[in-house]
């Protein structure tokens, strides 16, 4: 609220500033979607290629990241990959930016997943997380690709995580890739019960399948 003007103010030649408004609330950060058919990483800017990577990945969504930090043309951003937190460098005019404004925050205590939008909570949702054998990891990590799922169990829509599991080298064929996804056992939400991906009711995976892009970040705790 704007200060009242003492009387005095009121002669003064000085015109008295206008308030002004306030910001408009920032992005949260920014994906990197490749737009080639590769993407070579690097260790440093302008340093050696450690591995180069395949776009769309073999599951057909586009390859994407998010983006850490920046510096010149160069981009720093996590990796889909063991170890979890992994990250390196790409160039800029090998990717499309896209500013993100919506976040998530598990909790693997409280079983819920949160919705946030421009770091403000707008919604949690119950979740199922891992148990105590096969926890679900902690860190910072992101969504790397929506898929319709085939498997039984898995719901209508699973979110693949950029985050494997601390104690499965693999699981169901795969690498144990730590998921987002519905399930068929509606029982199990709100409870640690899974291999270590994070279950929602299917209702709510699919609304969040309607609205969030790939990037976007989740922090597990």
């Amino acid at each position: 609220m704007r200060a009242p003007v003492p009387r005095t103010a009121a002669r003064s030649s000085t015109p008295t500033p206008k308030p002004t408004a306030p910001p408009a609330p920032a992005a949260i950060g920014a994906s990197a979607t490749a737009v080639g058919a590769q993407v070579a990483v690097h260790a440093a800017p302008g340093g050696a290629v450690i591995e180069t990577l395949a776009n769309p990945q073999p599951s057909g969504a586009p390859l994407t990241f998010l983006v850490a930090s920046t510096q010149g043309d160069w981009l720093q951003v996590d990796l889909a990959q063991r170890p979890n937190g992994s990250t390196g460098w790409i160039q800029d005019d090998t990717v499309t930016l896209r500013s993100l404004v919506y976040s998530l925050r598990a909790s693997t205590e409280q079983n819920t997943l949160t919705l946030l939008k421009n770091g403000t909570p707008v919604k949690t949702y119950a979740a199922a997380t891992g148990t105590g054998g096969t926890p679900t990891p902690r860190g910072s990590f992101y969504i790397t690709e929506l898929l319709q799922p085939t498997n039984d169990g898995y719901g209508p829509y699973a979110f693949g995580l950029s985050a494997f599991s601390d104690v499965l080298s693999s699981f169901g064929g795969g690498p144990g890739q730590i998921g987002l996804h519905g399930t068929n056992d509606a029982a199990s939400i709100g409870h640690a019960a899974s291999h270590g991906c994070i279950r929602l009711a299917n209702p709510d995976i699919t609304e969040l399948a309607r609205l969030l892009p790939l990037g976007t970040p989740i922090t597990i705790d």
